[in-house]
């Protein structure tokens, strides 16, 4: 899934074919694109929109194929490695691929795409049974696994049949990941770039996970904060940006500083904005998997304008009740 090497296009089609063929169908008709940005708009003429839709045969047969051996040969022992594989490998790899893949091809084709349906259906939902077929692999439905397993190491997830044709795009060039979560997602970010780039040149732009606008990783201002109605987008420009420098920018007055008794060694800022409304800029209490902490900012009521008494507001607390925290997170 995370792989930029180009695709081995023989090795594809081979596995592909196999995998066609046992579901009783004669190999397709391949047609290679560059990124998933055309593989809609490159299918049969009048059939664009719906490939990727009409899988009777690989949806059905192929399943069906695969695992009826393998499920007679279970044994009860497989059932603990079972869970424990789908806790540890199976749920993160699903969420990594929510993160990366389904942003790929909606950003593709402006919509949530029906080709992301296929890969999960197919593709990464089926994962969790790779540890009970070490237990049980029947030879017939082995053939099939290792179809699978070879489709997915020559092209990745970047592949979708339809009944007479199947597109196949080649991997990105560059993809640039980082971990969250408590089992280790992946998700695309890139501070000072593409995170995502094709070879055709079409290239994808996010902030831990998001997708954003080229400025905001680029140029990154006030004023183009302040024009974005998006309000994901905005936080993560403003996160990139820094809250200090945003509101330097934007002409926001600094109140008051305090220091942060819950988060020691950092302080409390108080912003005053316009339309009697007030920003508190803190740091977070936890540090980040890269160990850093994030700075955040917090809009509190006009009328507060002690930092403290604000930062008790955040919480439901009293201006006393905060100053007596040991630590926060």
């Amino acid at each position: 899934m995370l792989s930029t090497t180009p695709a081995d296009r023989p090795a594809a089609e081979a596995a592909i074919s196999l995998l066609y063929e046992s579901a009783g169908l004669s190999p397709p008709r391949f047609r290679w694109v560059s990124s998933p940005l055309i593989a809609l708009t490159t299918g049969e003429p009048g059939l664009s929109d719906q490939l990727g839709q009409r899988w009777r045969g690989l949806d059905g047969t192929v399943p069906q194929a695969l695992w009826s051996d393998v499920a007679a040969d279970l044994p009860r022992a497989a059932q603990m490695p079972g869970r424990l594989f789908e806790m540890w490998v199976a749920t993160p790899l699903l969420s990594s691929w929510s993160n990366y893949v389904q942003p790929i091809l909606d950003a593709a084709h402006g919509r949530r795409s029906p080709l992301l349906q296929w890969n999960t259906r197919f593709g990464i939902g089926w994962i969790p049974a790779w540890s009970d077929v070490r237990y049980g692999r029947h030879p017939r439905s082995m053939r099939l696994w290792d179809a699978l397993a070879a489709t997915v190491s020559a092209c990745g997830p970047w592949w979708w049949p339809d009944e007479r044709l199947c597109i196949v795009s080649d991997p990105p060039e560059t993809l640039l990941m980082e971990t969250a979560g408590d089992h280790d997602e992946m998700r695309p970010h890139c501070a000072d770039g593409p995170a995502v780039r094709f070879r055709d040149g079409w290239e994808l732009y996010f902030w831990h996970g998001t997708r954003v606008p080229e400025w905001v990783i680029t140029d990154p201002t006030a004023a183009a904060i302040d024009r974005e109605s998006n309000v994901e987008v905005r936080r993560c420009a403003i996160e990139h940006l820094g809250w200090p420098a945003y509101l330097e920018q934007a002409g926001m007055r600094l109140m008051a500083t305090a220091p942060d008794p819950g988060n020691p060694g950092f302080d409390l800022l108080l912003y005053d904005l316009p339309r009697n409304e007030r920003v508190l800029v803190a740091v977070n209490g936890s540090v980040e998997r890269d160990g850093t902490r994030r700075r955040y900012g917090l809009t509190v009521p006009g009328h507060l304008d002690d930092p403290l008494a604000a930062a008790a507001w955040t919480y439901g607390l009293s201006r006393a009740q905060y100053s007596q925290l040991l630590h926060r997170t």
